[in-house]
């Protein structure tokens, strides 16, 4: 007999894979989305692409009830760009819940049992940090520290965890009036390192990419930082003109031992991400195709935990260092805003700048 068509276009039997689908529960299938909420929001080819990514990921095959429909153009052009296709999908489905509009920089989504926050710059290369992102990352902590969720996620969307500050956004408001911004810049950097130091819930951090300078130093104020064979891990501040920051100059020491976090911090050493294993900065590292889907199913198994034994938890393993952090933190950003007031160290950090900041 010849087959129907229903009325989204797909051939029989499709019922069924998109309760399969549903079973997955993996990352690859974004958490929170059911491709039955948006019935008449998203056209077929959203729907191939979705299937053709499940496919792509090793988490799902040709069904034989044809739930898969991987004979179709986007199917090759997954296999071409199977990362971007990725990307683009999850800026794209995160970005049109109504929720994520408070945020420009960043996209917060509300998981069962977990907050997912994902650095997703529009207004910076490589997810840079500049004081309106991180303020926004500080925000979305406040609101996960108080909402029913029992740990946070953080990841990125493109293919850089973060590149640290923003060194262009840098240069810029330094030139302009370097006295009031070197103390707002710093202020910023303060108050943004103190609340991942004050968060009182598990932070589990997904590393799919290259992780400079700030956005590296704030892995050890972190509860759980897993990561991708494609990541690595670099704290350049002496090469680039600029002091510790994160709390860098404390923990770098205590995790990596003084002589590694000495070449991180004063001569810019990279660390792979097996090197950051096997020395303590990161516990686990997961081959790329697989990442999400790894870290997904992780994290939805501590979700699956009583909040109060992850919280207390938490508390007996980081109580005694949070004052210590906190010191550090704001020694930190005292010498980065002396720095960034005096005339030397300003005309330093520019001519460095001016011939090359990162290559990622």
């Amino acid at each position: 007999m010849p087959l129907k068509k229903a009325q989204n276009g797909m051939e029989n039997g499709d019922a069924g894979s998109e309760k399969d689908e549903r079973h997955f529960g993996n990352g690859s299938h974004q958490p929170g989305l059911d491709l039955n909420d948006h019935v008449g929001e998203q056209d077929v080819g959203d729907c191939d692409v979705n299937h053709a990514t499940l496919v792509e990921n090793g988490l799902g095959s040709a069904l034989t009830n044809g739930g898969l429909n991987l004979h179709s153009p986007v199917k090759r052009k997954l296999e071409a760009e199977k990362d971007y296709v990725f990307d683009k999908r999850l800026r794209y489905s995160v970005r049109q819940n109504e929720s994520n509009c408070r945020f420009r920089d960043i996209v917060v989504r509300k998981e069962e049992g977990f907050t997912h926050i994902l650095l997703s710059s529009q207004t910076s290369d490589n997810n840079a940090l500049t004081p309106e992102i991180m303020k926004e990352v500080r925000r979305a902590l406040c609101n996960a520290a108080t909402d029913d969720s029992k740990l946070l996620l953080l990841s990125a969307v493109g293919s850089v965890f973060c590149s640290g500050l923003d060194y262009s956004y840098l240069i810029g408001r330094l030139s302009s009036d370097r006295r009031k911004e070197s103390t707002r810049i710093a202020e910023a950097i303060r108050d943004f390192v103190k609340a991942f130091i004050q968060f009182k819930k598990p932070i589990v951090v997904a590393i799919n990419g290259p992780a400079l300078g700030l956005g590296a130093s704030i892995l050890p104020l972190c509860d759980i930082v897993w990561a991708s064979e494609k990541a690595w891990f670099q704290t350049p501040y002496a090469t680039i003109r600029l002091t510790p920051a994160g709390c860098s100059s404390y923990t770098f020491p205590q995790i990596l031992g003084v002589a590694l976090a000495n070449e991180m911090l004063f001569c810019g050493r990279k660390l792979t991400a097996q090197e950051a294993c096997s020395r303590g900065l990161v516990s686990q590292v997961f081959w790329p195709t697989t990442f999400s889907q790894e870290v997904m199913l992780r994290v939805k198994e501590m979700a699956s935990c009583s909040a109060v034994v992850l919280e207390e938890s938490k508390c007996l393993v980081r109580s005694f260092l949070k004052s210590v952090l906190e010191d550090v933190n704001e020694k930190e950003c005292l010498m980065l805003k002396q720095l960034w007031s005096s005339s030397k160290g300003l005309d330093s950090l520019f001519s460095y700048l001016q011939d090359k900041i990162y290559e990622v």
